[in-house]
């Protein structure tokens, strides 16, 4: 979907004409949506394709309960946008979480950072209720993924350690599965999906994947998010990963990783959807965790 200034400001004014007067401009675009920053204060959100119309819902009803709880700075939605002739998905209006992408400004505080990701983590991993949403590619045993992870590691086999990353891989589908009850999940933690500021982890964004599982997932931002060597501090800070929970986040790191790399080729061949700072995220995580084996 093509999104522009003027689609955003008529829907505004369409919509919630008390901000349409507001500076609005341009902040990132991701995969599934475009983000513009209204004022000082506030952000547009808008889905890019139809699947993530049903993200957004989760996050208008989920979030404004979680984020109260939760240590770290997460845009909180104020007002949704409903469906209409120019624009046929719903988006939202959210609270403004200030700091740089951190596919664009990389950590560099890995203890106060891990420190802070482990204490978000701790408070957002709770027990999900029985409504929670739930989401076939998060949260859920990796042997499920098994296709995807094939796919993934084929469209990048000339630029990994294919055996490395298949052996990680192959120990995290091993693992004893999770048996508690599903927690909250984040769901997509990877660097562009949080903000950085002086160094350190300074907010958490884009929940559209927010969903109830196995915390194993979130827990690959371990090494998706933080400095070499900092992976060891934040497990201890988290204190509740035993070793087949720390195994199966392996897997899923080496998982997500390989999908951020193959995000970047497809930029570098002029696909839609492909991200220029995403393929070297990837890349330094792909190493992080291939190192900590």
């Amino acid at each position: 979907m093509e999104i522009d200034e003027d689609l955003v400001r008529s829907l505004l004014r369409e919509q919630h004409p008390d901000l349409a007067g507001l500076d609005l401009h341009l902040a990132a675009t991701g995969w599934s949506n475009q983000l513009w920053r209204l004022d000082d204060e506030l952000a547009v959100r808008l889905p890019r394709r139809a699947q993530a119309s049903s993200g957004l819902r989760n996050e208008q009803q989920w979030l404004p309960s979680l984020a109260p709880r939760l240590p770290l700075p997460v845009p909180t939605p104020l007002r949704m946008g409903e469906p209409c002739a120019r624009f046929p998905w719903p988006w939202m209006v959210t609270t403004w979480v200030p700091g740089e992408p951190g596919d664009r400004v990389s950590i560099t505080d890995g203890e106060r950072a891990g420190d802070s990701l482990a204490t978000f983590l701790r408070a957002f991993h709770l027990e999900a209720p029985a409504d929670a949403p739930a989401n076939p590619l998060r949260g859920v045993p990796l042997s499920t993924l098994a296709l995807e992870f094939d796919r993934r590691v084929q469209d990048v086999a000339s630029r990994i350690a294919v055996d490395d990353v298949r052996a990680v891989w192959d120990e995290a589908v091993s693992a004893p599965e999770w048996e508690g009850p599903p927690v909250w999940l984040h769901g997509d933690l990877h660097p562009a999906n949080v903000v950085v500021s002086s160094g350190t982890l300074f907010g958490v964004i884009d929940f559209g994947e927010l969903c109830a599982g196995d915390p194993a997932t979130d827990l690959a931002a371990a090494w998706l998010l933080l400095p070499s060597d900092a992976a060891a501090r934040f497990f201890d800070a988290y204190a509740k990963a035993d070793k087949a929970m720390i195994r199966r986040a392996r897997g899923w790191a080496v998982h997500i990783s390989v999908g951020l790399m193959c995000i970047g080729q497809a930029w570098e061949r002029g696909l839609p959807g492909g991200q220029p700072t995403w393929g070297r995220a990837g890349r330094e995580a792909l190493d992080r965790v291939l190192a900590s084996g």
